[in-house]
This record gives C-alpha cells, structure tokens and sequence, in this order.
C-alpha cells in the first residue's frame, strides 16, 4: 500500500521552503502527497488587496505544488499573522478535518520555536490534531525550518535529527519556488533562490551529500 504525506503549514510558500526537497523525492518513491495551506498568505497584510490578487497568489499555490505531483492542496483562510486571534480549536479542527479525508502516514510541519506566530500555532494545531489513539493513522511527523523565519528567533533551538537527501530533486524545489512570484525575493534576504541553495549546501555539507533538507522528527512510531 502506498504511505500518504501530508504537509501543513501556515502559508503560501512554506510548503516550498519547509520540505518541498524531501516530498518530491517521496513522490518519486511512490508516495501520495497532499499540501494544506491555512493562512491566507500576504494579501490579508496589504490593504486594498483585489480579487485579481488573491487569483494570482492561487494560481501561485497550484502551480507550485503542481511541480512537484502534489495530488491536492487544500486552502484555508485564517488571517496572515493573527492566528494567536483565532480560537486554536478552529484550527485544530481544520487540520484533523483534512487528516481524516487523507489519513496521511506522514506529517511535515512547522517548528515549535519559529519567529512566526502562525508557524507556532500550527505547530501546536498538528500535535492536538494527531494525538497518539488507537486508530490514528499518522505514525510519523516532522518539523521543518522556514528561512527568514526560524533563523530569525532567539536563541537558535531548531537542531536538526534527520536528512534527507534532496540532490536529485532540488531543482524541483527551485522551480516550485519560481512559481511564487509574489513571496519571492531577491540575495541576500533567505528567502530567495540563492538563500534556498545555499542553505541546502550547508546542511549537505553537514552530513557529507551535495544537498539536504534538515528536520526536527517529533514522533515516530515504527
């Protein structure tokens, strides 16, 4: 039977920046993949946004994913940046709604200490979502880091304890990543293309492959 992935994160892009290495080479293995995105991403925090706007970050959305094989991508629309003024049992219950309809083996998410509040929240929201029952299909989650996000708190905390190696499907991941035209930006700030690779360089260089994504494992039951 083929293992079901499921990514959850706060925003449009994180599901590139976090794993997006890492899933396109499980799909390759013959994994199914979904993505859910809960925030609205960062046309709740312009003013005057237009219709045309959030079409365009959409489009965005499926492109990206698409790259990839992801099979669906379920959105949401919690306010960017303001989860903490949501009740966290909306949220918790958006998460478990998907995670009943895909029943996802695998979970990649946010890092409980990130500089993001959303990115935190939904930390929290995939825990109390996946509590370890009976019937509870998730046997393995995984935090990942957001560049410009966990780099950017204080003290440093996200220490990573497993590697994927992503040589061979990076340029997946840089193609994805062009789709989000309006998330993207320009060397130095992290979250750019060069930021990307040469943040895959680094972890590589750690554990001696060309190139890595790095993650913090919270639960895994083998």
């Amino acid at each position: 039977m083929k293992k079901t992935v499921l990514i959850v994160c706060a925003h449009p892009d994180d599901e590139v920046l976090g794993c997006f290495g890492t899933v396109a080479r499980l799909i390759s293995e013959g994994y199914i993949a979904y993505t859910l995105i809960l925030g609205e991403g960062k046309t709740s925090r312009e003013e005057n946004n237009s219709k045309d706007d959030i079409t365009s970050l959409r489009e965005e959305i499926m492109n990206a994913n698409t790259k990839i094989g992801i099979k669906d991508v379920f959105i949401k629309t919690f306010p960017d940046n303001r989860f903490d003024n949501v009740n966290l049992l909306d949220i918790i219950k958006s998460v478990s709604s998907v995670i009943e309809e895909v029943k996802p083996d695998i979970i990649f998410t946010h890092f409980e200490n990130d500089l993001n509040i959303d990115h935190r929240i939904t930390y929290q929201a995939v825990l109390t979502a996946t509590r370890p029952m009976e019937h509870q299909t998730v046997k393995e989650i995984y935090s990942f880091e957001i560049l410009s996000s966990t780099e950017w708190n204080y003290p440093l905390s996200f220490s990573p304890d497993t590697y994927f190696d992503i040589s061979q499907t990076i340029h997946l991941k840089m193609e994805a990543m062009k789709e989000y035209h309006s998330e993207l930006c320009q060397y130095p700030h992290p979250r750019s293309l060069q930021g990307i690779e040469l943040n895959a360089k680094y972890h590589g260089m750690r554990v001696g492959k060309q190139y890595i994504e790095a993650f913090k494992s919270i639960r895994v039951i083998k």
